[in-house]
């Protein structure tokens, strides 16, 4: 190889040293990056145009659907609520139902709230289950299953007519207030729970003194026992704080305590039993006492009748006397002396005077 070809071989090398290599990699990592950022910019765009079509296209959907549902069925006549059925096993009126859930015939039956309607009946305080249906195309049906009343509460000591009193509520077996506008006649024979003074009472609340549901618990369990046809709860006082005082309808009045009353109804039972078998009235009876329980008896309804209707063996026969008015005498006519030897007159219907 000739002097000239290595002069010609080493012009054509390219001559390069750290910092041109350095920069050369530079510039093909900034070549790089910028077509994988348009690269990435283009899909993204292109993502985006599909995303605004789809939701363009859903828009459009749901507009025509609304317009659809606005035109056949919220704008449609047949539509019209036009019947409101309501039952109930109770006094529950018609008006109060539809005050209470702002229901009117005429307006169209898929505006109504069928949850707001059902949330706003059973927040009345007599109301225990509702049942709400829509039927098309024009009626919705109630169904009211109301609380049953097992007592009249107050917090008065002494009541005579709940029916006419405003301190008097209705109370169910769970201790539901209720304030009934219409009363039914078998509501008078409830039991009255008197002088709970413990608590604030209001329609629609529950009793929340262990009084007043002590109180309840015994007319439960009485009314579920055998006693029921032999002890029948009149006035349950809990006044008292420490016992319940009971008046049944024979007037026997019977002291309860707070704990165990079923072991309490069963020794009650017993001097039932007792009363039947020597045909004695029960008067008192004191339960809280486990052993040598304090009892007195009272006499025989009958007997008391009896006493009163059949009349005496020799009847007295009274007898009317006269009474006349005494009669003064003219004062023209002169004064008579009356002999000294006989006894005055008596003037009839009066009593001489002695001493």
């Amino acid at each position: 190889m000739s002097f000239g070809q290595k002069s010609s071989r080493s012009r054509n090398r390219r001559v390069s040293n750290v910092r041109q290599r350095r920069q050369q990699h530079l510039l093909d990592v900034k070549v790089r990056s910028r077509r994988a950022t348009a690269h990435r910019v283009r899909r993204a765009m292109g993502v985006l145009s599909r995303v605004i079509l789809v939701a363009a296209l859903l828009g459009a959907v749901y507009a025509g659907a609304r317009e659809a549902a606005r035109r056949l069925f919220f704008e449609n006549p047949d539509y019209q609520l036009k019947t409101i059925e309501l039952q109930t096993d109770g006094t529950l009126q018609r008006e109060q139902v539809l005050k209470a859930t702002d229901l009117r015939e005429g307006e169209n039956i898929f505006r109504v709230n069928l949850a707001g309607v059902h949330d706003s009946i059973q927040q009345l305080p007599q109301t225990d289950e509702v049942e709400v249906v829509r039927k098309l195309p024009g009626e919705i049906d109630i169904r009211v299953i109301e609380r049953k009343p097992v007592a009249w509460i107050t917090s008065e000591k002494e009541i005579s007519d709940p029916f006419a009193s405003d301190a008097a509520f209705l109370v169910d077996a769970r201790g539901v207030l209720m304030k009934q506008k219409k009363l039914l006649p078998e509501y008078l024979g409830l039991p009255l729970i008197l002088g709970c003074s413990s608590e604030a009472l209001e329609a629609g609340k529950i009793v929340e003194s262990s009084q007043a549901k002590t109180a309840l618990e015994l007319v439960r369990l009485s009314t579920r026992s055998s006693l029921q046809m032999r002890f029948q709860i009149r006035e349950i006082d809990v006044s008292k704080g420490y016992c319940l005082l009971v008046t049944d309808k024979n007037h026997a009045r019977v002291t309860f305590g707070f704990n165990d009353l079923e072991t309490q109804l069963g020794r009650l039972e017993h001097f039932l039993t007792y009363c039947d078998d020597s045909k004695q009235e029960l008067g008192t009876v004191n339960l809280l006492v486990q052993r040598n329980i304090p009892v007195t008896f009272a006499e025989r309804p009958a007997a008391v009748i009896n006493d009163t209707i059949e009349p005496a063996v020799e009847p007295r026969i009274m007898k009317a006397i006269p009474v006349h008015a005494q009669q003064k005498a003219p004062s023209s006519m002169p004064k008579t002396r009356t002999d000294s030897r006989s006894p005055p007159k008596a003037i009839p219907g009066r009593q001489k005077k002695t001493g």
